[in-house]
């Protein structure tokens, strides 16, 4: 492997601009495949095998045309204290204001709420639906604002008027300025770390080609594969991240073989054969963990792990030859200016601050292992207590009329009618089925925590009904959750008696079966991920010991980093400090996102510090100080891939929506407890204790694994001593 990498690097760097013209080629023709791409619709986010989306599915069959995809809008009215909406004056402006948003060129339909029932009990609030005939992303300018004035007409009656739904929903900023700091600090800290424009600037331009790369691929392939834009960003920002960090790998070795007297083309080849394997086995160890998404059983989290996994196989790829390539073209701008000036540099000596650090870890192993296990555990605590939810309209800001809509209407009918759930009976099988609707609707109805439930309304063949049921508690209360799981578990009773079947269905629903299938399908992720993981590190490290230690470190940073996001976005400590106005349950997708994200990065920082203490090790180091010579070496480069990537993700928590805030909170917090913590004091605290044990590997598995050479020996013996001349800067 580290010869064909380094042979592979030499000959980037001699034919440079042939590779360079091969990957403009590239990036040019993905470009013009994804121009060329027809446009496609969404795909949707079907759940396959959960019952909500088994009860839609019954729905489209057997109710053609009933979940229409256009937008809508639930304008609420609420009366001024003291007054009820039925009274003249406001009546008739609610009337008008149906009148005129029914006149809308893209308007289906607009509900009059006193014809409808939609009024509360105590006459203060009422609400009309507005239907569109477009998707809310179709629908034109003059369409909103011809809503936007009839609510604005009928609030000049002195009613209060909020609009929830999709048609007028507003579109929070996804990080703004924040994310603009964020990579303005990216680059000060390439800057500071390799002291030369050029350094810093190579690593950001071949990250950016490449996510360029991918995301033309994304587009192109959208109509084949059924993929759609947002399924490119995570593509997009795994491929930022690792992209930079390939690339600085790569380009750190470089300078450090030019140091040690190599000519340029040879430095290039052992860069590219030493991390440049490093490179491949990170990759490798990222898709392995963005394909075991597929086995959540989540089509879309399926879309977008494969995605991903190709972006980060373009990140690879140019690591490995676009980037020897740049480095042909300007052999000698990424030195520093010192270096430049004086016509040599230093490696940093033995006593750079990476070593002082591992030699203070090896005399205090267990205080610091000890310190680094309490702290991570102590902040993976509040995760036992996660709830997992979507969070909807009960988290946006006061400031939002949708959150405001959404009060009004739990204020006025019940916290639980802004989550109904929807019953559809399978009568077909029934000897008579308005019998068997009626009996199923009058037993739900006694379920305790039901406060109403709607008349039956069958399909033309009167083999299917639906109706709704109001729960007494909200969407993201743990009540409506037992609530679902009582009704269910009373089916079987229900179904012997009348012949009939039901499923339980609607928004609430749907949240509450994909939160249950996450939640149970992270365990067997983290066995997938982590097993495979650690049979490709034991292949690269020839190791038993340090590929469990990479796990049982991967596990603590990622629960950390869960508690974390638990105990701020849930829990509310600490949320006024992130501009965190409401709390509740944890995105659904939230920790496999953050389990495939942190795995790849983590894995990028265990790969490149211990690939190197495996190094000096087979190059005859004692293991002591094997562990000072990887941090020597590395420490500098891993600590400024973790700023560039913290910096990055923080620029998400400038976000106005806690959606946002909640995912760059997660990964900022999960890649700085996994670079500082578990990298910079628990590995070396392990390898310091286990010494020469954390190289053992079984004879007979040593010889049936194959040789990868990830330390480079084999370059070691090849190098001739007249390729160690010393190259004039």
């Amino acid at each position: 492997m580290a010869v064909f990498l380094s042979r592979l690097g030499r000959l980037a760097f001699r034919r440079r601009w042939l590779a360079i013209l091969l990957w403009v080629a590239v990036l040019a023709g993905a470009g013009a495949a994804a121009a060329a791409a027809p446009a496609v619709e969404d795909p949707g986010n079907s759940m396959p095998g959960i019952e909500s989306q088994k009860a839609f599915d019954l729905l489209e069959r057997r109710f053609p045309g009933t979940n229409s995809d256009g937008a809508s809008a639930r304008v609420v009215f609420v009366a001024p204290d003291g007054q009820k909406v039925t009274a003249a004056g406001h009546r008739e402006a609610i009337e008008a204001f149906v009148a005129e948003a029914a006149d809308g060129s893209q308007v289906a339909s607009a509900t009059d709420p006193f014809g409808a029932k939609a009024v509360s009990a105590d006459g203060s609030t009422a609400y009309s639906t507005v239907s569109f005939k477009e998707k809310a992303d179709d629908l034109t300018d003059a369409g909103k604002d011809h809503l936007r004035a009839a609510v604005d007409r009928v609030r000049d009656s002195g009613l209060t008027v909020e609009v929830g739904g999709t048609a007028l929903a507003t579109q929070p900023a996804a990080g703004g300025t924040g994310e603009v700091i964020g990579i303005g600090i990216a680059s000060v800290v390439l800057l500071v770390t390799f002291g030369s424009l050029a350094a810093a600037g190579l690593p950001l331009l071949t990250a950016v080609i490449g996510v360029g790369i991918g995301m033309a691929g994304v587009l192109a392939l959208a109509s084949t594969f059924g993929l759609s834009e947002s399924t490119g960003t995570l593509a997009t920002m795994l491929g930022l991240a690792v992209g930079i960090d390939y690339a600085m790998f790569v380009v750190s070795r470089y300078r450090e073989e030019r140091a040690k007297g190599l000519a340029p083309q040879e430095a290039a080849g052992l860069a590219a054969g030493t991390a440049g394997s490093a490179v491949v086995f990170a990759g490798l160890t990222v898709m392995i963990a963005l394909a075991g998404l597929s086995v959540v059983g989540i089509p879309m989290l399926t879309r977008m792990g494969l995605a991903a996994a190709g972006a980060v196989a373009v990140a690879v790829l140019i690591s490995l030859t676009l980037v020897p390539a740049l480095l042909g073209c300007w052999p000698n701008a990424v030195l520093s200016r010192a270096t430049r000036r004086t016509g040599g540099f230093t490696d940093g000596g033995e006593r750079n601050a990476g070593s002082r650090w591992a030699r203070f870890v090896l005399r205090r192993p267990v205080a610091v292992l000890l310190l680094s296990v309490v702290g991570l555990g102590a902040l993976a605590l509040p995760a036992r207590d996660l709830q997992l939810g979507m969070p909807g309209d009960d988290q946006k800001s006061t400031s939002t009329t949708e959150r405001r809509a959404y009060d009004a209407l739990a204020a006025g009918f019940g916290p639980g009618f802004n989550g109904p759930l929807t019953i559809v009976v399978d009568a077909e099988g029934a000897d008579d089925p308005k019998t068997a609707v009626t009996v199923i609707s009058g037993t739900i109805a006694d379920e305790k925590g039901v406060v109403s439930v709607s008349p039956a309304r069958f399909n033309p063949a009167g083999d299917t009904a639906v109706f709704s049921a109001t729960p007494a508690t909200g969407p993201s209360d743990r009540k409506t959750q037992d609530l679902v799981n009582a009704i269910r578990d009373d089916r079987p009773g229900i179904d012997s008696d009348t012949g009939a079947t039901f499923a339980v269905t609607g928004t609430t629903a749907v949240n509450i079966d994909v939160s249950e299938k996450v939640q149970s399908a992270l365990i067997p992720y983290l066995m997938v991920v982590v097993g495979l993981a650690f049979v490709l590190l034991l292949v690269v490290f020839r190791s038993v010991l340090v590929p469990l230690k990479a796990a049982l470190g991967f596990l603590l940073s990622v629960l950390a980093a869960l508690g974390s996001v638990v105990a701020v976005f849930q829990q509310g400590h600490g949320a006024s400090l992130l501009g965190v106005t409401e709390t509740g349950p944890i995105m659904n997708m939230m920790p496999i996102f953050l389990v495939g994200i942190v795995f790849g990065l983590a894995m990028d920082y265990e790969v490149f510090l211990v690939a190197r203490m495996r190094e000096a090790y087979v190059h005859g180091d004692r293991p002591p100080q094997a562990v000072v010579t990887g941090f020597r070496h590395s420490a500098r480069v891993v600590v400024a891939a973790a700023l560039i990537m913290i910096a990055v993700f923080s620029g998400f928590i400038t976000a106005d929506e806690s959606l946002i805030k909640m995912i760059g909170f997660g990964l900022a917090a999960a890649v700085l407890l996994d670079a500082f913590v578990v990298r910079m004091a628990f590995v070396p605290a392990v390898l310091a204790l286990l010494g020469g044990a954390a190289w053992w590997l079984p004879k007979w598995l040593d010889r049936t694994l194959p040789v990868v050479d990830v330390e480079g020996e084999s370059l070691t013996r090849e190098a001739a001593p007249a390729e160690r001349e010393t190259a004039p800067v």
